[in-house]
């Protein structure tokens, strides 16, 4: 089932849309792609600079698929490594923006997808990139620790109803 909510980013309302599909959309208007990670019943949120704890996640890179990127920003900003499946994604909705640019980066309907990511190897935390710490918590702590908006909640307890083979 769908679920909505308005969130203010940067000044501008924008209305979310959790959808829970097995399909992907339109790679086109893909904007980010995002992992809940999970290790011994644990789950992995790296803290970016400047920006506050979350899951890791990131852009497509040319030529990247959208599981790859997962793959990729996972080890980049939290060393881990692991097998991951699908699960939604979140419909990002600028038609009710006054301050929506049509020439910007972004589209007016956008998505950012969600995996499931089991962790099976944890690697020496580096700092390389822009993560500068990782954290475990158990999962119902995680509107504790990120100030994020009310669909992340359904979002953590739709993986954690996927189980990876």
């Amino acid at each position: 089932m769908n679920h909505s909510t308005y969130v203010n980013w940067g000044g501008h309302p924008i209305k979310l849309t959790w959808i829970p599909s097995k399909s992907l959309p339109n790679l086109e208007k893909v904007t980010s792609v995002h992992g809940y990670c999970f290790h011994e019943g644990k789950l992995l949120l790296v803290l970016i600079k400047d920006r506050g704890y979350n899951v890791p996640g990131g852009h497509i890179e040319p030529g990247e698929s959208p599981e790859a990127t997962l793959l990729r920003e996972a080890h980049e900003e939290g060393y881990v490594k692991g097998n991951s499946s699908f699960i939604g994604m979140l419909e990002v909705s600028h038609e009710e923006n006054p301050h929506f640019d049509p020439l910007g980066k972004y589209p007016l309907i956008g998505y950012q997808l969600f995996y499931r990511m089991d962790i099976d190897e944890v690697l020496p935390f580096q700092r390389e990139y822009e993560s500068i710490a990782r954290i475990w918590v158990e999962p119902d702590q995680l509107p504790y620790v990120i100030d994020d908006h009310e669909l992340s909640a359904l979002i953590l307890k739709e993986a954690m109803l996927v189980r990876l083979p």
